[in-house]
């Protein structure tokens, strides 16, 4: 097994795709801050499972499209986007949001669950309201 090739940086793309989903769970202001955050936070890497089971999402089959797409990229040696998540917090029972890049965590795991992927990980930072 050669392994998943990544590229450097994440695609410019990816950022207001994470926006799109980050909207649907957060306000505007909220998000606007992520997406920069998402921006300047330095590369790390997780293993695929980790991934997965922080986010509590199921792992999507090999034959979902997006997933089958990226499998066909990793086959072909063709690299991917960096992922960007939003750490979970184990006190409140919220887990990891993958901002954007669920599909190509599903791929690598189907390639190698021990697959390390390169990530873009924030914290949601809630500001408590003075009276």
């Amino acid at each position: 097994m050669a392994g998943v090739i990544w590229k450097d940086e994440t695609d410019e793309h990816d950022y207001p795709a994470a926006e799109n989903y980050l909207t649907l769970l957060a306000r505007a202001e909220v998000v606007r801050r992520l997406v920069t955050d998402l921006r300047g936070a330095d590369v790390i890497h997780q293993k695929a499972k980790d991934i997965l089971r922080a986010s509590g999402l199921p792992l999507l089959d090999v034959d979902n499209p997006h997933v089958a797409a990226d499998l066909k990229k990793i086959r072909k040696g063709r690299p991917l986007s960096p992922v960007l998540l939003v750490r979970g917090d184990i006190a409140t029972g919220r887990f990891l949001q993958i901002a954007d890049g669920y599909h190509r965590v599903c791929a690598s795991y189907h390639y190698d669950e021990n697959t390390d992927i390169p990530c873009r990980l924030v914290a949601l930072v809630t500001r408590q309201r003075t009276t």
